[in-house]
C-alpha cells in the first residue's frame, strides 16, 4: 500500500484509481458495505447525520449518548478528547493515526477521512472530496501564483472565504470532509521547480502574508476570530500550511524529493524557508502543518523534533496537528533507509519528533509494535490523538456549527463566486509590454486567435483542481465579442512539429489584430516534473515569430505559465506590440483575459517571481540550496534578494494602461534605542573600508521591538484611465554589511485610483521585522546605521528615504 500511495503523487491515473476506491466508503462513513445511492438531501455521516453527537445516531447504534462524556458539549474540548481517547485500546488508537481513520463503532466514533484539498477551490485530488449529480462541480479560482500577483491581501482572504463556503456546503451534502491540506507556502527558490504554480512566489514575506490571509479566509468564523482560548476557537474548516520545510525540488535530473537531502544554512532556513510557516502559525493561526518528504541536513523533516516539537508546537504554539506528506514516514524506512531503521523504528521516530497524523497506512501497520517494544510512548500517542479530536470538535464534526448548517448546493458555483474567479484572474494578470499604447485594443472588427492556449480549458485550472462550474476559454470569450478566426498553431503545448503553423500565419494576415496564446501546462511543469530549461516548448517560439512577421495588425502575446519563461525574443521584437502573463487563470480565464485586452479592466498585477534569462539555469544546479551567491563555485544568487544579474523581467514588474506618481510624507526618519545594562552590542562582518559603528547591532531577542516606521504615500493617477496601483515597500540594510540581501519586501498595498484622483496609503511597519537581518550563524540582528526605505519598483515610479537606527548607551 505504501508503494501505491507514493506512486499516487507521480501518476494522475493512480490518483483516480485510489480516489474512487475509497470514496465509496466516504459516502457512508459509519457503515461498511456499499455506499448509499445519491440523494437530494443527505448528511456526511451515515448519509443522515451532519455531526457525531446526535442522540438519534447513537440510538441507531444501540448506544446511549449520555454514557459518553466526549459528547457533553458543556465540557472543554480537551476534557472531551481525553475521554474519547481513554476509551480506546492500543490497537484502536493506532487505527486512528492514518488519514483514513477507521473509527471505533463500539464507542460511537465514526470513520473520518482527513485528506481533502482546497488550493484554489475545492479539489477532488485526495481521498475525500468527490463530485456527482448532487454536486457536479465547484468554483475553480486562478492558481495561487496568479492570485499572488494581485498583491491584494483582502482578495486572498475573500478567496479563502469563498472556497470554505463551498467546502462546508459540500460537507453538508456528504461530498467533502472538514480538513483541507492547503495552502502550499514553499518559497520559490529555483525557476525550474515544477510546483511554482501552486505557490505565492519567491519572497518569504509575500508568501507569509498570502498564507495568513488565505488561511484566515478558510478558517475564521465571523465573530470568533479572537477567541481567548485559541485551542477552542471554532473553525469554518481546518487549513494546513505545507510542505515544512526547505522543499522545492521534485524530480530534476535524477534528484527527487523522496531521496533529496536539502543542505541548508541556518541563515537561509531562518530568513527564507521557515519564515512563511512561522507567519502562518503565529499570525494566521493555522490548525495544521504538513512536514515534507525531503531530509534537511541529513534528518527527514517528519522525524526532526527540533523542527516539529520544539519549533512548531513549542516556540510557535500551534493550535492543531502536524501531518506527514503522504507516505513520508514509510519513505524514511523504505526509500531513505534513514539510520537503517525498521518500520517500527520509523513510526516511533516520527511520533517522538511530534508528528501527529500519517497520511497513509504506515503508522496503522507499525505503531502498535513500536509501542509494545518500548520505542514509542503510548502517552505521546494519546497526546497526538487528542490534538486530532480537539481539532475535529472545533470544526463541528462532533457538535455541528449551526451557522453553516444551511449551506448547500446553491452556495456552490454561485454567481458571486464565479464573478470572484473572474475578478481574481483580472487582478493577477500582468502587463509585461505595451508599445505605443497598443492595448487596450480599439476599433478591431476581426481578431485572429492562434496558439496552443487559444482554446484552453483544463490547462487554465492547473493542478490540485476539481471539476469547475464551467469553462470560459479565450476562444469562447472573444467569440462572444466579435468576429474571430481560430488556429491552434500547434497540436498541443508540446508543439513538437510545424504542421499547424502555416494556418496560423494565414489567419494573422487577414486579421485586424492577432492574439497569440502560448506557454506551458502540466506536461511541462507540475508536481514530480521540474523543468530543465526556461524556454517555450517545442516550436512555440517559431510559431510566435512567424505569425508576428506576417501579421498586418498589432500582435499581442499572452503567456500562460506558472514559472517564468525566457521570452526576451518577444520582448525585443517590435512586431509584438504587447505581452501579458496570465498564469493559469482558472475557469473564468478567457473572460478575464478578454476584459484586459479589450479595455474593460486595467491590469495592475505584478510578477511574484523573477523571470530569469535562459542561461541562468546553466550557471548552477537545482540541488544547490544556497540563496546567496556561492563564489567558490561560480553560482549566482537566487531570487531578487540575492541576484543582481540581468533578467527577462524582474520580481515586482508590471505595467498599467495609465500612469501613477508618488509623493511621500514621513513624520520621523530615525529611531533611538536606549540600551540597558545587559543588552550587548554584537559585531558583524563588514566589507573592507566600511565605516563600522560603535554598536554595529543588537540581538532582536534582546530588544522590545516596539519601534515602528510610519509614513504615508500619496498615489496620484496622472494617466487617462482608472486603475489599480500596487505600492510595494522595500528595505535595504546599511551599506557595507557582508552577506546581506540587496533588498527585501517589507510591505505592500493595492489601491484603486480614478483618473486625476489621489489615494493616500499609510504604512506602519515594525522596525525589527522590516530592518532586521539574519547573520551567518543564525542570529537575528537589528543593525545600526542608515537603512534605505524604497517605495516602488525598478520599473515603476518610486521614492526612497533613509531611516536611521541609533543605539544609545
Amino acid at each position: 500500500m505504501g508503494k501505491l500511495l507514493r506512486s499516487l503523487f507521480f501518476s494522475l491515473s493512480i490518483v483516480w484509481i485510489a480516489f474512487f476506491a475509497v470514496c465509496s466508503a466516504i459516502k457512508s462513513p459509519l457503515k461498511d458495505g456499499p455506499a448509499a445511492a445519491p440523494m437530494a438531501a443527505r448528511g456526511p455521516i451515515d448519509g443522515n447525520y451532519t455531526y457525531v453527537c446526535d442522540e438519534s445516531r447513537f440510538a441507531a447504534l444501540g448506544l446511549d449518548m449520555k454514557d459518553f462524556h466526549y459528547c457533553d458539549s458543556s465540557s472543554p474540548y480537551e476534557v472531551r478528547a481525553k475521554d474519547l481517547v481513554d476509551r480506546m485500546t492500543l490497537s484502536e488508537k493506532v487505527m486512528q493515526t492514518g488519514d483514513q481513520a477507521s473509527g471505533v463503532e463500539r464507542i460511537g466514533l465514526p470513520k473520518y477521512n482527513w485528506w481533502s484539498e482546497a488550493l484554489h477551490g475545492v479539489s477532488n485530488f485526495g481521498r475525500c472530496v468527490f463530485f456527482d449529480e448532487v454536486v457536479p462541480g465547484a468554483t475553480s479560482f486562478p492558481t495561487v501564483i496568479l492570485s499572488a500577483a494581485s498583491f491584494n491581501q483582502s482578495l486572498w482572504k475573500t478567496l479563502g472565504q469563498a472556497v470554505s463556503t463551498e467546502a462546508r456546503a459540500m460537507y453538508n451534502s456528504g461530498n467533502a470532509g472538514l480538513t483541507f491540506w492547503s495552502p502550499n507556502i514553499n518559497v520559490v527558490r529555483d525557476p525550474r521547480w515544477g510546483r511554482i504554480l501552486e505557490t505565492p512566489g519567491e519572497d518569504p514575506h509575500l508568501v507569509g502574508l498570502y498564507a495568513v490571509n488565505y488561511v484566515r479566509g478558510l478558517q475564521d468564523v465571523v465573530g470568533a476570530e479572537n477567541t481567548t482560548d485559541l485551542n477552542s476557537r471554532p473553525l469554518k474548516v481546518s487549513s494546513c500550511c505545507k510542505h515544512y520545510a526547505a522543499y522545492d525540488l521534485d524530480n530534476w535530473k535524477g534528484a527527487d524529493r523522496v531521496h533529496f537531502d536539502a543542505r541548508v544554512s541556518v541563515q537561509d532556513m531562518a530568513e527564507t524557508f521557515v519564515l512563511p510557516f512561522e507567519m502562518c502559525v503565529k499570525e494566521g493561526d493555522v490548525s495544521s502543518v504538513m512536514c515534507s518528504y525531503n531530509k534537511i541536513n541529513g534528518i527527514p523533516s517528519c522525524a526532526d523534533s527540533r523542527l516539529l516539537k520544539q519549533t512548531i508546537r513549542g516556540e510557535w504554539d500551534l493550535h492543531g496537528y502536524i501531518v506527514s506528506d503522504c507516505d513520508s514516514v514509510e519513505v524514511m524506512a523504505v526509500d531513505q533507509k534513514w539510520l537503517d531503521s525498521s518500520f517500527s523504528d520509523s513510526a516511533a521516530q516520527a511520533l517522538n519528533a511530534g508528528m501527529n497524523l500519517d497520511c497513509g497506512t504506515f503508522n496503522n501497520r507499525s505503531l502498535t509494535e513500536a509501542v509494545n517494544q518500548g520505542k514509542a510512548n503510548q502517552a505521546d500517542l494519546d497526546h497526538s490523538l487528542r490534538y486530532l479530536y480537539v481539532l475535529l470538535m472545533r470544526v463541528g464534526f462532533f457538535d455541528g456549527i449551526p451557522a453553516f448548517a444551511s449551506l448547500g448546493k446553491d452556495d456552490i458555483c454561485s454567481a458571486e463566486h464565479i464573478e470572484l474567479a473572474r475578478e481574481a484572474a483580472r487582478q493577477g494578470i500582468v502587463l509585461l509590454k505595451n508599445d505605443n499604447a497598443t492595448l487596450p485594443l480599439k476599433s478591431v472588427k476581426n481578431i485572429a486567435l492562434v496558439g496552443p492556449h487559444a482554446n484552453a480549458t483544463d490547462a487554465m485550472i492547473g493542478n490540485y483542481a476539481g471539476i469547475p462550474c464551467y469553462y470560459v476559454s479565450p476562444l469562447d470569450a472573444f467569440s462572444s465579442m466579435g468576429e474571430v478566426r481560430y488556429e491552434k498553431g500547434c497540436a498541443d503545448v508540446q508543439c513538437l512539429n510545424e504542421t499547424y503553423i502555416f494556418n496560423a500565419m494565414e489567419a494573422a494576415k487577414r486579421a485586424d489584430a492577432t492574439i497569440i496564446f502560448a506557454g506551458t501546462d502540466l506536461s511541462i511543469e507540475a508536481e514530480a516534473l521540474d523543468r530543465v530549461d526556461l524556454l517555450l516548448p517545442g516550436y512555440q517560439t517559431q510559431l510566435i515569430n512567424q505569425v508576428a512577421d506576417l501579421s498586418t495588425g498589432p500582435v499581442v502575446l499572452v503567456i500562460m505559465s506558472g514559472g517564468g519563461v525566457d521570452i526576451s525574443f518577444a520582448r525585443d521584437n517590435p512586431k509584438i506590440a504587447a505581452i501579458l502573463w496570465a498564469g493559469y487563470p482558472g475557469e473564468q480565464g478567457g473572460n478575464a483575459i478578454a476584459d484586459v485586452i479589450l479595455g474593460k479592466y486595467n491590469p495592475g498585477g505584478r510578477l511574484p517571481i523573477t523571470w530569469y534569462e535562459a542561461d541562468y539555469v546553466d550557471m548552477l544546479p537545482m540541488t544547490s540550496m544556497a540563496l546567496r551567491p556561492v563564489d567558490s563555485l561560480g553560482y549566482p544568487g537566487r531570487t531578487y534578494k540575492f541576484f543582481n544579474g540581468s533578467t527577462v523581467y524582474p520580481f515586482g514588474y508590471g505595467m498599467s494602461y495609465t500612469n501613477f506618481s508618488y509623493s511621500l510624507s514621513t513624520s520621523q526618519r530615525w529611531t533611538n534605542i536606549n540600551l540597558r545594562k545587559l543588552q550587548r552590542c554584537r559585531s558583524m562582518v563588514y566589507i573592507n573600508d566600511t565605516f563600522v559603528p560603535d554598536c554595529p547591532a543588537v540581538l532582536v531577542d534582546d530588544l522590545s521591538c516596539k519601534e515602528s516606521i510610519e509614513f504615508e504615500v500619496a498615489v496620484k493617477n496622472v494617466g487617462r484611465m482608472d486603475g489599480s496601483e500596487v505600492v510595494v515597500v522595500y528595505s535595504s540594510p546599511p551599506l557595507g554589511i557582508a552577506g546581506t540581501h540587496i533588498k527585501k519586501v517589507v510591505g505592500f498595498e493595492r489601491v484603486f485610483v480614478k483618473v486625476g484622483g489621489t489615494e493616500k496609503v499609510k504604512f506602519s511597519m515594525n522596525v525589527c521585522k522590516s530592518l532586521g537581518i539574519v547573520d551567518s550563524t543564525g542570529y537575528a540582528l537589528l543593525p545600526s546605521g542608515s537603512h534605505t526605505i524604497k517605495v516602488g519598483g525598478d520599473n515603476t515610479t518610486s521614492v526612497a528615504f533613509p531611516f536611521h537606527v541609533n543605539y544609545v548607551n
